[in-house]
């Protein structure tokens, strides 16, 4: 069981029979009273943060958290259809629980999904994808100001900025962290 002296970012604890990732801590010694620890904490399930702090030397149990290697297979528009790599046991994750992430999904993509007791808690995507332009509106000779962009559409419906050269059909890298063009590929 972790104790306060082993928190560090990213540590998860369970908290209430709940999952929560640390996001932010800090030790206080005052020069009176007993040493604790302020924190931020990321709930896995609501993805809301918490402010809690905690005497010095408290301790929290580890969550039941299993990581399964999965394979993306389509999305059907309640949800995201996975299958186990090992078992073949498919498993489906809401629109609500992927969130952000499954504009990044395409159809045979192999992913790590993270369970919390058979619950499906977030998906681990590779830092980057790359995805194919659907739609871009054609760059506009003359207009070569240093740093333009346009938006384009790629295959999975997000709408990503792109420099100007970029056409319906090309292929581009995209960070999958914050939504932003990498590279042409």
């Amino acid at each position: 069981m972790p104790s306060t002296s082993d928190f560090k970012r990213g540590l998860k604890i369970e908290i209430d029979n709940a999952p929560y990732e640390i996001v932010e801590f800090l030790h206080v010694k005052p020069g009176k009273g007993g040493a604790f620890v302020r924190t931020k904490l990321r709930n896995l399930f609501t993805g809301r943060v918490l402010d809690q702090t905690y005497r010095s030397g408290e301790k929290f149990p580890k969550p039941d958290l299993e990581t399964r290697e999965m394979q993306f297979l389509y999305h059907d528009g309640t949800g995201y259809m996975f299958m186990d790599l090992t078992t073949y046991e498919q498993l489906t994750v809401t629109e609500d629980q992927a969130g952000e992430k499954g504009k990044f999904l395409l159809d045979g993509q192999q992913v790590k999904v993270l369970l919390f007791r058979g619950q499906t808690i977030d998906i681990d995507l590779p830092t980057s994808v790359v995805l194919e332009v659907t739609e871009a509106e054609p760059g506009v000779k003359g207009d070569t100001v240093s740093g333009a962009t346009k938006p384009a559409v790629v295959r999975t419906g997000l709408t990503v900025n792109v420099p100007l050269f970029i056409n319906q059909g090309d292929k581009i890298k995209v960070d999958t962290r914050s939504g932003e063009y990498l590279g042409r590929e």
